[in-house]
């Protein structure tokens, strides 16, 4: 959360929050709608069962351009952006020289660029650290985040609402794949893509367009159930998938080996930074990794509190929640290799008593509609 001192930047969608009698609070330096009347549980369930609309405009995006555009993303992320095809994305990482993480991010490769999303509450120490390796490559930057709304539509509904506002064939769209097209005659990047587990798209739009946009969604697809859904619901359906958060289960105090994110650190793709530091990890083995957690009892296990193995403080979780789905409490923390296999019993001191809970492999929740 931002300072709630500090002077808050507005979404190009901050008046229609406000039209919904959002309850808006500071979130990554924006003033975000945190929920709607309608309430926490309730766009969770809506998102799982029918669709829900996200803003999610306060997320970064860099166009990456010229003859060393690709040498560049390859140097600055984990993951191996030579295999994309134009029209994939891809989840990555990127990383200090200790190989600590500085942000997790989305990969887009285009025709003539390349585009990077970085998360809100990092863009500008992200674009600091791009700027500095694009200068030394000689590839060419440029911050698009204040020229792009995004707008996230989530739920097994949403090919269908989104069908009757574009020509462009969804079915074709697979999943981490995009399509550049019209949208309710808005230019848009139509990417099957999101944080929820659910199928649904994230659509990347001119933010002078973005407010007609979003009125028009939630107007074609009222009938199937869709509503407006804020950063609560948000948090606690990627939490259901397993999905980590930066800031809470990512740092740059941690590794993206530690954080369960080895499957996007491709050490054998060639040199990168934080690469040499990555290796001698991997070498010598993680001294802690990031887990999943299911109270065996009825608790809310939330951040910070303190995780135990054996009757001994090992960590604390990072990100937990009461599961909307599933009705159970749920979490992350990072504990000792010793503890980390799924079935270990560990201990979450949740009012001075240690709850038992089993570590467990995310997602929490499998019956998700993603389509991968």
């Amino acid at each position: 959360m931002a300072d709630a001192t500090q002077t808050l930047q507005r979404t190009p969608l901050h008046a229609e929050h406000l039209r919904l009698n959002a309850k808006m609070v500071p979130f990554a330096g924006y003033e975000m709608p945190v929920q709607y009347p309608s309430g926490i549980t309730a766009e969770h369930n809506a998102v799982r069962s029918a669709a829900g609309l996200f803003d999610v405009s306060h997320m970064g995006e860099f166009e990456v351009r010229g003859r060393r555009a690709l040498d560049f993303v390859q140097h600055i992320t984990t993951n191996d952006a030579s295999r994309l095809a134009v029209g994939q994305a891809q989840y990555s990482t990127m990383v200090n020289e200790q190989g600590m993480v500085i942000d997790d991010l989305l990969v887009y490769r285009f025709p003539g660029h390349y585009m990077l999303v970085v998360n809100g509450a990092n863009r500008h120490k992200d674009w600091d650290w791009a700027r500095r390796w694009a200068a030394e490559i000689g590839a060419e930057l440029e911050d698009r985040t204040d020229d792009i709304a995004l707008l996230a539509l989530q739920g097994p509904k949403a090919p269908e609402i989104l069908a009757r506002l574009t020509e462009t064939d969804l079915d074709a769209i697979r999943y981490y794949h995009f399509e550049e097209g019209l949208v309710d005659r808005v230019p848009a990047i139509i990417s099957r893509t999101g944080y929820t587990g659910e199928d649904g798209f994230e659509l990347y739009v001119p933010a002078a367009q973005a407010a007609a946009l979003w009125r028009k969604l939630l107007e074609t697809g009222a009938a199937d159930g869709l509503i407006a859904t804020g950063l609560g619901s948000r948090d606690s359906l990627r939490l259901e998938m397993g999905m980590a958060l930066y800031g809470n289960d990512l740092d740059d105090g941690h590794t993206p080996l530690e954080g369960g994110l080895g499957w996007v650190t491709k050490l054998d793709k060639g040199d990168f930074v934080g690469r040499e530091a990555l290796a001698r990890q991997k070498e010598a083995g993680v001294k802690r990794r990031l887990v999943g957690f299911r109270l065996k009892e009825r608790g809310f296990p939330r951040p910070h509190y303190t995780v135990t193995f054996n009757g001994q403080t090992v960590g604390e979780v990072t990100s937990g929640t009461l599961s909307p789905t599933l009705g159970e409490g749920i979490g992350m923390a990072y504990v000792p290799p010793e503890a980390a296999k799924p079935g270990t019993e560990i201990g979450i001191v949740i009012r001075d008593r240690a709850v038992p809970a089993e570590v467990v492999k995310p997602p929490f929740h499998t019956k998700g509609t993603v389509k991968r």
